[in-house]
């Protein structure tokens, strides 16, 4: 059983800790939060039984083996580093931290920790219906290139339009559509059709400097992906890789509810199955085999390719901003 800590008690938070006490590999010990008083209110419920207000208690608590890191997007990185540090896994809320040079100090923190493990919490990576897209797309005849969407209306967007400047719509927290839902399309990207050759993204900019909608195009050799991310809108448009006369169609590029391949005649088949009622089971169950049994050979290498894909994603991301002229707060251009 992995005892694990997490830091952040928000409601992805608590998806993450049911969906690890329904695998029954994981179990709750230690909550971190700026209040004793907040980290008792949700780790009591949770059955978690230590309570702290330094990150660095719930770091080096030896009782302690995971811990999952739900913060503003900026404070991925140190608090990462804190966990790294002392020997534990550090399972990482995506997107994991604002750019490369973050990415590569945090393996290199890795590498000098070799009882430490990292993993971003992509959910769909881990999921079957993600998996069974990838296999199709490695049967297509030829990939002539796709239009992933995911929009979803943010539930702070509202208090942006009051006049205030929430996490996820700062550049202060490294907020903004792209990192927060594009992340999702930039796995899809890296994971089905590899990196691309060139990038653009046409962000729409708030008042905040931070990105609310924007369209990205990635451009690959023989074809070009298309990436439509929004915070200030929803959209029920459904995702498509093109192939020669076939398709694969999936009813949301984060979500993967639903998805057919469409053969030459028009013939639909369903290749997705019905998705876990919580959605980040399957991620728990992949990060927990890694920690349990890390030399493994299987488990070894599909925590070294989910680092790999991280690395990749994260470049893509910090691409994209690049060319989008989207700079966090104490971070300049080409950081």
């Amino acid at each position: 059983m992995i005892k694990f800590g997490i830091i952040g008690t928000n409601w992805i938070t608590q998806q993450y800790v049911d969906a690890a006490h329904a695998t029954n590999e994981w179990k709750l010990v230690g909550v971190y939060s700026r209040t004793i008083e907040k980290a008792k209110s949700f780790g009591e419920k949770n059955g978690a039984t230590k309570f702290y207000d330094q990150i660095e208690d719930l770091a080096n608590d030896p009782e302690i083996d995971a811990v999952y890191i739900a913060s503003p997007n900026s404070l991925h990185f140190q608090q990462a580093q804190q966990v790294l540090a002392a020997d534990k896994a550090a399972v990482v809320e995506k997107p994991i931290v604002a750019n490369p040079t973050e990415w590569e100090e945090l393996y290199q923190t890795l590498e000098a920790h070799p009882k430490a493990r990292l993993f971003e919490a992509a959910r769909h990576l881990h999921e079957p219906n993600f998996q069974a897209i990838q296999k199709q797309v490695g049967e297509l005849e030829l990939v002539q290139g796709a239009t992933l969407t995911y929009a979803k209306y943010s539930s702070r967007y509202d208090s942006y339009l009051a006049g205030n400047e929430p996490n996820i719509f700062s550049l202060k927290f490294a907020g903004g559509a792209l990192q927060d839902l594009g992340v999702y399309l930039a796995y899809d990207a890296v994971a089905w059709f590899g990196m691309p050759e060139e990038v653009a993204y046409f962000a729409q900019k708030l008042r905040t400097g931070a990105d609310g909608k924007g369209v990205a195009i990635l451009r690959y050799p023989e074809f070009d992906v298309t990436l439509n991310i929004g915070k200030n809108v929803n959209s029920e448009l459904a995702s498509e890789i093109y192939g020669v006369k076939d398709s694969i169609v999936m009813d949301n590029a984060a979500e993967l509810n639903q998805v057919e391949y469409i053969d030459a005649q028009g013939q639909r088949t369903v290749i997705s199955e019905a998705p876990d009622d919580n959605p980040m089971i399957a991620e728990a169950r992949d990060f927990a085999r890694v920690i349990n049994d890390p030399e493994n050979e299987k488990n070894a290498t599909d925590y070294q390719n989910w680092l790999e894909i991280s690395r990749n994603v994260n470049k893509l991301l910090y691409n994209l901003r690049q060319n989008g002229k989207i700079y966090f707060t104490n971070e300049k251009e080409e950081d």
